[in-house]
């Protein structure tokens, strides 16, 4: 919105010609990060408030872990104040026309509303199991599987004229056409090997890749802080992946896709980064507010968006690796329970809970080791998503 504003003024005459920086798009992104950050220092006390106002207190599992029985009541839903920040961080600094980031917004807030929902039900029904599996899967399948359908043309092509163009010649040719090297399976560290994936197999791994990392995110947002600073750190890398994919000259540079439009993608990773920091500032522990499904979903959704749009689904696994182990540590639980009931007449458990940052607390780590120690990971994870930009 600022940038056309800018153009805009720069017709008026010399005298604002400084209003050229606002071309930059590493200035816009630095500026996004900087807005969402403010706004969310600013609004955070105020929303939190309103939060306790309104009597909408996490509810905790009778299941769960004793130690954290204490943090019945904290507020939850806080992940209202990072969408709200992105949403107009990235809407103040990003090009209006770009269709990428708009997709993503999209979907981040369409998770955004399937976990309002769940939490909502969570408050007011003071059931802590809020919204139904199988309902919520359905809404994620739905966001998912839209998503997969447009950017599966998108990417491939430059506008949305030439986008309705593609999507009618695949219908019209019985389902069959051939998508350029930039829409294949990209393998990390090796100099352009894309294997074809497909209109089929592309849009059968991106939802898996959306759907997967809105709940994988989900999952790990169990502990103050453990969620949200991975999402920083691995959406910022990704940022730094749309801006080299964007570019002509780094791409070529680089041996990755050049997706035109990509690199705008930046605005809203720097955007997502200044909320979840300010966010951060009120979710150390003892934390003040949980960010709750409306921000885990939507979070991991956008992620997911933006791996898929810069073709680095892979590195996003590599770089969120947390988030991935803390899924599968869920599913082995649950896979081995069931199959040792029917096996046995008696369920047995591969960790002592799950998701794994809570066997880590049944094995005696305090729920700061276990957040900074995982935070540490992450970077690690995510200096070797980078490397992968040059290893090759």
């Amino acid at each position: 919105m600022l940038i056309e504003l800018a153009i805009w003024l720069q017709t008026l005459g010399p005298e604002f010609s400084f209003f050229r920086v606002f071309q930059y798009l590493t200035f816009r992104a630095v500026m996004a990060a900087m807005t969402a950050l403010l706004l969310g220092l600013l609004a955070g006390p105020w929303v939190i408030r309103r939060l306790a106002a309104l009597k909408i207190g996490q509810p905790v599992r009778g299941y769960g872990m004793e130690t954290h029985l204490a943090k019945s009541g904290t507020p939850t839903m806080g992940g209202v104040l990072i969408l709200l920040s992105i949403a107009i961080s990235t809407l103040l600094w990003f090009e209006l026309s770009n269709r990428f980031v708009w997709i993503v917004l999209l979907v981040t807030l369409g998770f955004g509303a399937i976990g309002w929902v769940d939490d909502w039900r969570k408050v007011v029904n003071k059931d802590p199991e809020g919204m139904r599996s199988r309902e919520k899967y359905f809404w994620q399948s739905v966001i998912g599987l839209l998503a997969a359908l447009y950017l599966v043309f998108s990417i491939s092509e430059n506008s949305n004229a030439r986008v309705a163009e593609l999507f009618l010649n695949w219908v019209t040719s019985g389902f069959d056409v051939d998508l350029p090297p930039k829409a294949g399976l990209l393998l990390p560290f090796f100099k352009e090997i894309s294997y074809p994936l497909g209109v089929l197999g592309f849009v059968i791994l991106s939802y898996l890749v959306i759907v997967g990392s809105s709940n994988a995110v989900n999952l790990t947002d169990g502990l103050d802080g453990l969620a949200i600073m991975p999402v920083v750190m691995v959406g910022s890398a990704l940022g730094v992946f749309a801006y080299v994919t964007g570019s002509a000259v780094y791409s070529r540079y680089l041996f990755l896709p050049h997706i035109p439009g990509s690199g705008e993608l930046l605005i809203f990773c720097a955007a997502m980064a200044g909320a979840g920091l300010a966010f951060l500032w009120f979710n150390t522990h003892p934390a003040q507010v949980f960010m709750g499904d409306v921000g885990a979903l939507a979070l991991g959704g956008a992620l997911g968006t933006i791996a898929v749009i810069v073709r680095q689904e892979i590195v996003l696994a590599i770089m969120g690796g947390i988030f991935v182990v803390e899924a599968l540590s869920v599913m082995a639980q649950v896979t081995w329970f069931k199959y040792t009931k029917r096996r046995y007449g008696e369920g047995r458990r591969l960790l002592r809970m799950a998701p794994l940052h809570h066997h880590f607390e049944k094995i005696g780590w305090k729920e700061t080791q276990v957040v900074v120690r995982f935070w540490i990971i992450t970077m690690l994870l995510c200096l070797v998503g980078l490397s992968t930009l040059k290893l090759r």
